[in-house]
């Protein structure tokens, strides 16, 4: 689960203008953060199936977020991915 303020700090970090909160970019970099660390968590604990459930909905869905920019907005979807490689 991310704490707040992390959750904030990605959001300014990722958001197109200041009050964006729902945007592709910003949805894709939350779900990315708490990928990483429900992967960590899993590391740890191998046979939490209920968690891999989580992890597997939380990836399709940033999955779709990225099919639909890519479809509508191909630049945004290239500046997006080239952030998410860097990690």
């Amino acid at each position: 689960m991310l704490k707040t303020k992390k959750k904030q700090g990605i959001i300014k970090k990722s958001q197109t203008h200041d009050k964006d909160t729902g945007s592709p970019e910003v949805q894709v970099a939350v779900l990315s953060a708490k990928i990483d660390e429900l992967a960590l968590h899993l590391k740890k604990h191998k046979k939490d199936n209920h968690s891999r459930r989580g992890l597997l909905k939380m990836v399709a869905d940033r999955r779709t977020h990225l099919k639909h920019l890519e479809k509508t907005n191909k630049p945004r979807y290239e500046k997006i991915m080239k952030t998410l490689e860097a990690k």
